[in-house]
């Protein structure tokens, strides 16, 4: 497997990005000939799979939780510098991560390039039908990109042909809107022409691009007015309280169709999702990011290391960079009592045994094993202990595969599309979905869906899997008052400590310090100094982007 991805990276020339003097060159600088290299179908398949892990890297490091999960106040972390200025909204164009994450997205929009173009101009004995599948499943990666970088930034540059940028980088950003676009249009094409069953395991199918689909089509429900998008219809009133209903019936139908078709089912037990046996390309999982097992100096940027900055003490981890970033105040005081399936999961509270950690001395309880955390709960999710532990954990190199989508997201996409633009919603087909994930954790079924449920099932569902902040950002295109308020109401940085009484079992004990007042302007990431040193029309204002005609018609995407 590693000779695959390191021989598919070399192709790419992935590798050479690391020491890139800006985000867009990707000039091949190693000894694989690309003009000659894709020769057979295996040959494809070794230059796409490191678009699964490899360009991820500096994402996935710090950028996937501190954003998704930091962000949305999820975490705290006072004297983590990748974490608190965004928690804080005392970011700048100097936060550390900014860049790393904004060269990591580039790095899959370049690499995705690479490998279509080469795909579509130099390999040879593969079939036509091969041939639209590898390049659709490019355009998978390269339109989730593209979704961050709109979301994130509200602009970025689009772009095609890696080659001709390397030599011209200095170009204007383009639209968020027609960013999200594009992004819509990969993933568009991918649904019309990937395989509905995957060539390969943790590799895509039609029906995660469909999935990925309805994710995108709520995001552009709220920066859009009405209709299908023209380059004239984005949203500027982002109070109305209303999103188009155009894209809401596309979401609607884009989730069900993976729900309906798709391969996917819930995992019996919520715990298992995040256990080293339960993790890697389970039954719910839509799309991962594949990361090796092995130590770092045998997969190099292969590894999986975020564990490492869960992980509190050298009892549960190999690395163990955690203790001081810990579930937020908020979070913890958001949970419904009976969710205690979830919580056990996710977040270690005073009394929580688990037998998986410090096996050797038999087991590992929060607060007794090792005392002194009766005022914070430390995250649990994706901690799974030592290599004696596990036989794959070594430092800063997990073996767990990064989820970036599953199954109970789709089920939440369908519910909030099909509540479109209402106050409830009492169809019993989306709520059987929801109840369906409700059911796993121990919770009592729901006849009735507001925002709020909906909004707390997402939020406690997928902590820290890095997605609460692109929650709050949709809601923030059409109700953006209401979204800003609630950031402001959200005690960050707030001290507390173990109080049984609580009906959280916690209460607060200090106001936050440190944390600026949030404002729609802030609802955007700055670009970092180091990009836009590089090309400074990305401080510019964006320009629209010039598109040819539809490749897929999403009336038609769906028969």
């Amino acid at each position: 497997m590693r000779n695959k991805i390191f021989m598919g990276a070399l192709a790419l020339g992935t590798l050479s990005l690391a020491s890139c003097d800006d985000f867009l060159t990707s000039e091949n600088t190693y000894q694989a000939n690309q003009d000659t290299y894709f020769d057979s179908e295996e040959a494809v398949e070794s230059a796409i799979y490191p678009l699964y892990n490899y360009v991820w890297a500096g994402f996935n490091e710090k950028f996937y939780y501190s954003i998704g999960d930091g962000r949305a106040n999820n975490l705290t972390a006072r004297w983590s510098d990748y974490i608190y200025p965004y928690t804080n909204f005392t970011e700048t164009s100097l936060s550390p991560g900014l860049s790393d994450a904004w060269g990591s997205f580039y790095s899959v929009v370049a690499q995705s390039n690479n490998a279509i173009n080469n795909i579509k101009d130099r390999a040879t004995g593969i079939s036509d039908k091969f041939r639209t599948e590898s390049i659709a499943e490019c355009r998978f990666m390269r339109g989730i990109a593209y979704w961050y970088i709109a979301s994130v930034w509200g602009k970025g540059i689009i772009y095609e042909n890696t080659a001709e940028m390397v030599n011209n980088t200095v170009v204007p950003a383009n639209r968020q809107t027609d960013v999200m676009e594009f992004a819509i249009r990969d993933l568009e094409f991918a649904a019309k022409n990937l395989p509905a069953t995957e060539r390969g395991e943790g590799r895509v199918n039609k029906y995660a691009a469909y999935g990925m689909l309805s994710r995108l089509y709520l995001s552009m429900a709220g920066l859009t007015t009405d209709g299908q998008y023209n380059g004239s219809n984005t949203a500027t009133d982002f109070n109305r309280g209303q999103r188009n209903t155009y894209y809401l019936e596309l979401a609607k139908k884009a989730a069900k169709k993976c729900i309906e078709e798709g391969p996917y089912s819930l995992v019996s037990n919520y715990g298992d999702l995040f256990s080293v046996a339960g993790t890697n390309n389970n039954s719910e999982s839509i799309f991962q990011l594949q990361w090796l097992k092995g130590s770092t100096s045998a997969i190099g940027g292969c590894a999986n290391p975020m564990p490492a900055f869960f992980s509190w003490s050298t009892m549960v981890g190999e690395t163990n960079w955690g203790n001081a970033t810990y579930a937020s105040y908020d979070i913890v005081r958001t949970y419904d009592p009976k969710d205690r399936i979830r919580r056990h999961a996710t977040i270690a509270t005073v009394g929580e045994y688990y037998p998986q950690l410090n096996k050797k001395n038999g087991g590992y309880t929060y607060n007794e094993t090792e005392t002194g955390y009766e005022n914070k709960c430390n995250v649990v999710k994706y901690v799974i202990g030592k290599l004696e532990d596990n036989g794959q954990s070594y430092q800063q190199s997990s073996g767990l595969n990064t989820y970036m989508m599953r199954l109970p997201e789709v089920y939440f996409n369908y519910a909030e599309a099909c509540m479109g633009n209402n106050d409830f919603l009492k169809d019993a087909e989306p709520l059987s979905y929801l109840n369906l994930v409700r059911a796993r954790a121990g919770m009592p079924e729901i006849t009735r869906l507001d925002y709020e449920t909906l909004a707390y099932e997402r939020r406690i569902e997928l902590a820290f899997e890095g997605l609460y902040w692109y929650d709050l950002l949709r809601r923030s295109y059409y109700r953006q008052s209401e979204v800003v308020n609630y950031i402001n109401s959200q005690e960050r940085n707030a001290g507390y400590e173990w109080n049984e009484a609580e009906p959280c079992q916690y209460e607060q004990t200090s106001e936050g310090t440190g944390v600026a007042v949030a404002t729609e302007e802030r609802l955007l990431l700055p670009i970092s100094d180091v990009d836009a040193g590089r090309n400074p029309l990305l401080n510019e204002a964006p320009v629209a982007y010039s598109f040819g005609e539809r490749e897929v018609d999403q009336a038609t995407l769906f028969d």
